[in-house]
């Protein structure tokens, strides 16, 4: 019984054996090229020199042979980072390939110099068939060495490149309908997508941005912001954009942070692109912060250094004014709301005054508001309560004193929006949803205005057409 039981036991574990066998077939590598690979793995100079010399007289040995990794002795030099044996392997005129690409993947500063230096001489020894077949190869035809090392974001390798006058490709829009994207998408949509995310990977580089763009905050803030456009129309891809977005953004805030004084940090937030050497150099109008509101980049907003050139500008005036009690900011609010009916007249009257610039500060100007603001609404609670007249109920009744107190401020609305938009821009102006909400309040204003002005005339109208009767 045991006999029988282990003969079905070994005869189940055959049937349950999967039978292995080597499907690809490698080249073989004869003795002396096993030799030569494995000198050139080893770093043996000398072994290595005599291999070669041996080759250009004998033809022995085919110094581009591969070993069971696919790789080349210039690739193993590579990997090892032996200088001197990429030098005297190029010397012999070996075959190099994708031996740059690998080298930057690799980081491998000194070997990316030797290859770009290295003229490619006539001739050569034989190179096996699938070093020359671009479907084995390990990047795809659309990674250049200046993508790749823009990938890697290694400093030294991408300015060995951009010095060497290299060139980045332009990527289309996703909605291109031009001839080479609509024939690329046809072939291969896949490929297509992924090299345009193989490029704008590239330019999303940090070390490729502070080395070629002559202005690295602008060229963070619209990368971002096209990346996050990108990442709502490639779907597929979502997550690498915004990723690439985020990393555009974190970049702008790292170069902010290496501010080292409050002059530094008011040249760059103040810098535009349109600077006329003419107008006066104090001016500050915050430019690059402004443009970093408009590309929503939270991250260089809230910086610290940023933050606190605000609170410095935003307190002026009052310094020490966080140190203060709060009993005593809360009098110093009351005070100013209440002056401001003459803050208002001494900035139309005379706004390059002392008080007409006094109301121009920002904690100034937004105390002023608030208590205008506060005003404007309790006028409208007393228009909305009719209790300043007699004939409130009558129909078409003339306009009162407080409604006539409110069309200032209803005017004063009117063209604050006006001005916003003429300095803004009308595109600006309508992407902005709050001032959609205020244009729609300024029309109701107008409107319940508007009504109210023609029932009285019909009603005077009517009373004239009686009286004549």
């Amino acid at each position: 019984m045991s006999q029988l039981y282990y003969r079905r036991t070994d005869n189940s574990s055959y049937r349950d054996r999967i039978p292995l066998r080597i499907v690809r077939a490698e080249s073989e590598l004869s003795p002396l090229e096993k030799a030569y690979l494995n000198a050139v793995e080893k770093g043996d100079y000398a072994s290595v020199k005599q291999s070669l010399e041996e080759a250009e007289i004998y033809f022995k040995i085919n110094i581009n042979c591969i070993d069971p990794l696919g790789r080349t002795a210039l690739l193993i030099a590579i990997e090892n980072e032996n200088l001197e044996i990429i030098e005297l392997l190029l010397s012999f005129n070996v075959y190099v390939g994708d031996a740059l690409l690998h080298a930057i993947r690799k980081e491998v500063v000194g070997a990316v110099e030797l290859l770009l230096n290295h003229k490619k001489q006539r001739g050569g020894m034989q190179v096996p068939p699938i070093l020359l077949d671009k479907q084995f190869s390990d990047f795809t035809p659309d990674i250049t060495p200046i993508i790749l090392a823009a990938h890697t974001n290694n400093y030294e390798i991408i300015k060995l490149l951009v010095q060497k006058g290299v060139s980045m490709p332009q990527p289309h829009e996703v909605r291109c309908n031009c001839v080479e994207c609509v024939s690329s998408s046809d072939v291969d949509s896949l490929r297509h997508s992924r090299s345009r995310l193989n490029i704008y990977r590239a330019l999303s580089s940090p070390s490729l941005i502070a080395l070629s763009s002559e202005d690295p905050f602008l060229t963070a803030f619209r990368l971002s912001w096209e990346l996050q456009e990108l990442s709502k129309v490639e779907n597929e891809f979502k997550y690498e954009y915004e990723e690439l977005s985020q990393q555009c953004k974190q970049f702008a805030k790292d170069l902010l942070d290496q501010t080292r004084s409050s002059r530094e940090l008011e040249l760059i937030l103040n810098y535009t692109d349109d600077i006329n050497p003419l107008e006066d150099e104090g001016v500050n109008d915050l430019a690059r912060l402004k443009l970093a509101i408009r590309y929503h980049q939270k991250e260089f907003v809230a910086q610290p250094n940023c933050q606190q050139l605000l609170a410095s500008r935003w307190y002026d005036e009052f310094p020490g004014w966080r140190r203060r009690h709060w009993a005593v900011k809360f009098i110093t609010c009351i005070f100013i709301g209440l002056l401001f009916p003459l803050f208002s007249i001494f900035y139309l009257v005379a706004p390059k005054s002392h008080y007409g610039l006094f109301i121009r500060k920002p904690f100034i100007k937004f105390i002023c508001h608030t208590a205008s603001y506060l005003t404007f609404l309790f006028l409208l609670l007393l228009a909305s309560q009719h209790i300043t007249g007699s004939k409130a109920r009558s129909q078409g009744p003339p306009p009162n004193t407080v409604e006539w107190m409110i069309l200032p401020w209803v005017l004063g609305f009117i063209w604050a929006e006006i001005k916003q938009m003429w300095d803004g821009g009308f595109q600006d102006y309508v992407h902005d949803w709050w001032n959609l909400m205020d244009f729609v309040m300024n029309s109701l204003y107008l409107a319940t205005i508007s009504l109210k002005v023609v029932a009285y005339l019909k009603v005077q109208k009517k009373s004239l057409s009686l009286k004549k009767c």
